[in-house]
């Protein structure tokens, strides 16, 4: 009788971690937690206070182009000049204050507006002539980073004279937390929320499960990509922006490699390349993982190098394991 009990309570408690590790960010929030014991085992500097606060602030930048990135991967796209139209954002900031020596706030706007004219690029492309998401942000990756280029140079652009309030976005802090956290956190919650409770933006899990159902079904899917690549371009301008207001220098190759980190953290965090999965949460815990990583391995003092490869084979790892596991729910 003890013994069915037992056995009883035994399946019932792996029924429990199966519901529970059957969603995404409860096992990448398990394996951040495991990381963080593992790295204040190896190193008595990571949970420091100081260590904690400049890892967040290193990846809230691209936590902000992750929100975007989500929303595009969860209606099957992708976009790869998201850290080409950062870098083009900050420098159209810091060139027409520099250069030009306009009002810090005209420049903002002017960035913003080139952000959204990137985005409605890629969404014409995309959704209206149907071009591969590919090819049409690839291409956008070039123009952009080439944009970048040409306003500055070659030569990056040391900004002096900036306005305390600018400052302040980036630089400044609340109740002790940097004011660039702050916002990334804010937006976390109400891009999140949104995405699991706006009736409207149900309609990128439709478009991203099956394009053909979702137009038969009344949605207009050109409309719901330019919608997506809209936003993730103006987010990542966004965050060009906060990242001048925090260092107040802009330079043309900022942001490489971002699209990257970004995709792996989706990945990670439970979108499928393949679209119709994904969430805002998911892909943040994806970006803090790999951030702890790599910050683990520079306290470690492994080389530069070494940090590039093993993104690099997080990359194709989580890639291949959610091609594997899409496959075994298709058979």
């Amino acid at each position: 009788m003890d013994e069915n009990v037992s056995t009883s309570v035994r399946q019932r408690s792996s029924q429990l971690l199966r519901r529970i590790f059957a969603f995404r960010e409860a096992s990448v929030l398990v394996s951040i937690i495991a990381v963080m014991l593992i790295l204040s085992i190896l190193s008595p500097y990571f949970m420091t206070k100081a260590n904690l606060t400049t890892t967040a602030l290193g990846f809230a930048a691209d936590g902000i182009i992750a929100i975007g990135m989500t929303i595009v991967l969860i209606i099957g796209g992708i976009d790869l000049g998201v850290g080409s139209v950062m870098a083009l954002s900050m420098v159209t900031v810091g060139g027409l204050t520099t250069i030009y020596h306009l009002n810090i706030w005209l420049a903002v706007v002017t960035a913003v507006a080139l952000s959204l004219l990137c985005g409605l690029f890629n969404g014409f492309l995309i959704g209206r002539v149907k071009l591969t998401p590919l090819i049409a942000t690839l291409g956008m990756m070039s123009m952009a980073r080439g944009g970048a280029y040409v306003i500055t140079k070659g030569s990056p652009f040391s900004m002096s004279g900036v306005p305390p309030a600018f400052r302040f976005l980036g630089s400044g802090s609340i109740f002790g937390i940097p004011t660039f956290v702050v916002i990334f956190i804010v937006m976390i919650i109400i891009a999140d929320y949104l995405l699991r409770r706006s009736a409207p933006l149900r309609n990128l899990y439709y478009t991203g499960s099956n394009e053909k159902a979702a137009e038969l079904s009344g949605i207009n899917v050109a409309r719901v990509k330019l919608f997506v690549y809209v936003t993730c371009a103006l987010l990542s301008g966004i965050a060009g922006i906060l990242t001048v207001s925090r260092f107040n220098v802009t330079a043309p190759n900022s942001g490489m490699g971002s699209e990257l980190r970004v995709i792996s953290a989706c990945v990670i965090g439970g979108a499928s390349l393949t679209g119709g999965e994904g969430t805002v949460l998911g892909s943040i815990l994806g970006i803090i993982l790999l951030n702890f990583i790599n910050n683990g391995l520079v306290l470690m003092r492994v080389s530069v190098y070494w940090q590039d490869l093993v993104s690099g084979a997080i990359l194709i790892a989580v890639v291949t394991l959610d091609l594997v596991s899409h496959r075994k729910k298709a058979s």
